[in-house]
């Protein structure tokens, strides 16, 4: 009768959990750590029992940083503490990354001097924001057997916004549209640190005082 084949030590190793945490305090069984005091301080290298004595006569917790190194560095610290401010962080991190977002302007191939002008100023706005713009041509009935239209017209764009943003991907047909994408030289963080940084200084910027109706000069009457 066929039986499996018995396990190995590798094999019983495998499937389990595997911990993101650091070791702490009793978790920790080594013979001795090189130990780093709360603020920063090296103490040096000493037995996991002085180690686990010190971070409880400080009323710490004696954290594992460097589980790979010879012997393991751990660090007296407030282990609660440093989760919760690790995880504040790290939240705080999320909301205030800046994702580049793609917009999208239509044009016509015999768009008037107007409306392009117009357009333009949406382009310039959405790069300057450190927006991506996704520029289409749409063509209409004969206007497909004259595409040079669209592209000419799609060099102009470029050219007139070249200061703002960069041609990331050239103009090609997809059916009966052209498409060119317009990257921005600014990235997103950086237009969004210097609109905070623009509404701050409005904000600090003093109001002109008025002066009091009886401080005015009378003018002479003739």
């Amino acid at each position: 009768m066929w039986q499996p084949p018995a396990k190995t030590a590798a094999d019983r190793n495998l499937g389990g959990p595997i911990s993101a945490e650091p070791r702490i305090n009793d978790r920790i069984r080594v013979p001795e750590v090189r130990l780093v005091g709360p603020n920063g301080e090296q103490v040096g290298i000493v037995s996991i029992g002085d180690a686990l004595k010190l971070a409880q006569e400080s009323d710490l917790d004696l954290v594992e940083v460097a589980a790979t190194a010879r012997p393991p560095v751990c660090k007296l610290m407030d282990y609660g503490k440093f989760k919760y401010e690790s995880a504040m962080k790290a939240r705080e991190a999320r909301r205030n990354q800046a994702y580049t977002i793609i917009k999208e302007i239509k044009l016509r191939p015999k768009i008037d001097p107007h409306d392009y002008e117009t357009k333009k100023g949406h382009v310039v706005r959405f790069l300057k924001a450190g927006d991506k713009v996704k520029v289409t041509i749409m063509f209409r009935g004969r206007e497909q057997s004259r595409p040079e239209l669209g592209f000419r017209l799609l060099q102009r764009l470029a050219e007139d916004v070249t200061d703002l943003g960069f041609v990331e991907s050239q103009p090609k047909q997809d059916g009966r549209n052209m498409i060119m994408v317009i990257g921005p030289h600014k990235k997103k963080a950086e237009a969004k640190a210097e609109k905070a940084a623009a509404k701050a200084r409005r904000d600090e910027d003093p109001v002109e005082e008025q002066a009091p109706v009886g401080d005015e000069v009378a003018a002479p009457q003739e």
